[in-house]
């Protein structure tokens, strides 16, 4: 049996944060919970979770929720390659100082 998952601060500061955002922009539309759990195909509970910033709930209602708001394509960029500045630098460090022509065979 897995150990059970406990998430460091910075984790659940962060779901907390989004959890506050999903729930302004929920606000913002003027929508209500239940509409927008009946969107995402979950309960009221479960939203309120997310929304509380569970990290016990699956990162599929989550992306469920984001679409309800049509935030979805915004989740989407969270590991965009052109975002990501540490994998660049990495992949500079990783290139090669020199670069060798193939030679022709004549």
């Amino acid at each position: 049996m897995p150990a059970p998952h406990h998430p460091s601060a910075a984790v659940r500061r962060t779901l907390r944060q989004l959890g506050a955002d999903l729930r302004d922009a929920r606000r913002r539309r003027r929508l209500s919970m239940a509409v927008v759990a009946d969107r995402a195909f979950t309960s009221r509970p479960t939203l309120q979770r997310i929304e509380a910033g569970d990290p016990g709930v699956s990162m599929g209602i989550y992306a469920a929720v984001t679409q309800a708001l049509g935030l979805l394509e915004k989740l989407g960029a969270v590991a965009d390659p052109a975002g990501d500045s540490v994998g660049q630098a990495m992949a500079n460090e990783a290139l090669p100082q020199r670069v060798h022509m193939p030679r022709s065979r004549s």
